[in-house]
């Protein structure tokens, strides 16, 4: 059983976003496993995020400010996979830092590393000999984005080599404070759950508790990020403490629809 079937077999899970050099990161991903989530997904800066809002592109500017370059995010989740041996990690982030050195040596680092999968923003399945099959031979899941323009149409070109879990990107927008009706939610959740069997997970827009934990009753899983990364630029290198204790709400809210 891979870490991702274990996470998503326990029922609803929580998925916490974070990006990488933003703040004291080893720190801030321990604070995220105490406090109870599931899956990380770990953030790649970029200097272009055009998928992100306001609040993720400035944590991926002081993280770039800062200094971080690849090679530190692959420390960063070497030393955590080492620290946490069962908690899923996936990088999510931009085709250009992933593909730069080549996809062999981006898959490569991934499996060197202990990550489970990758999110390219904006790498279209049409494109997936770009960084697909590498990540697949090093048994790296790469997991595709739906959107709610995702129609019957274009569904299966998405899920084809989809592994790990379909994120469904519940608003057409940026990350942030937009947020989806449940009943649009609902009704997408069952549509993708038609197409497929792997778990769907549910982003962008979710910020609270009891958000949370309403989607947790339709989907898979849950992703909360925008509201993690303003707790790190609110609290800098104290910002641990503050993620632990609102990720234990977050997973509170969610894990609670296990027996809904």
């Amino acid at each position: 059983m891979s870490r991702f079937d274990a996470a998503f077999a326990r029922g609803p899970a929580l998925v916490t976003f974070v990006t990488a050099g933003d703040g004291p990161t080893s720190a801030i991903l321990d604070a995220l496993v105490e406090g109870g989530t599931d899956v990380i997904e770990l953030g790649m800066p970029f200097t272009d995020p055009m998928a992100d809002g306001p609040a993720i592109q400035a944590g991926n500017l002081r993280s770039l400010g800062a200094g971080t370059k690849t090679a530190d995010i692959f420390h960063i989740a070497a030393d955590f996979r080492a620290r946490h041996p069962e908690v899923p990690v996936v990088l999510m982030g931009y085709a250009n830092p992933m593909t730069t050195r080549g996809p062999a040596w981006f898959a490569n680092e991934c499996q060197k590393a202990g990550v489970d999968g990758a999110i390219c923003v904006d790498l279209p399945p049409e494109e997936d000999p770009d960084l697909g099959p590498q990540l697949r031979a090093a048994g790296v899941s790469l997991i595709r984005l739906a959107t709610p323009t995702s129609d019957a149409a274009r569904l299966p070109t998405i899920l084809k080599d989809t592994s790990g879990f379909l994120y469904y990107v519940a608003v057409a927008g940026i990350t942030g404070k937009q947020q989806a009706a449940l009943g649009s939610i609902e009704e997408a959740v069952a549509r993708l759950k038609a197409a497929t069997d792997i778990p769907i997970v549910v982003g962008f827009g979710v910020r609270t508790p009891e958000q949370a934990g309403a989607i947790a009753k339709v989907a898979d899983g849950v992703v909360v990020g925008s509201a993690l990364v303003e707790l790190v630029a609110e609290h800098g290198a104290n910002a641990a403490g503050p993620i632990r204790d609102y990720t234990r709400a977050l997973a509170d809210a969610v894990h609670s629809a296990r027996n809904g």
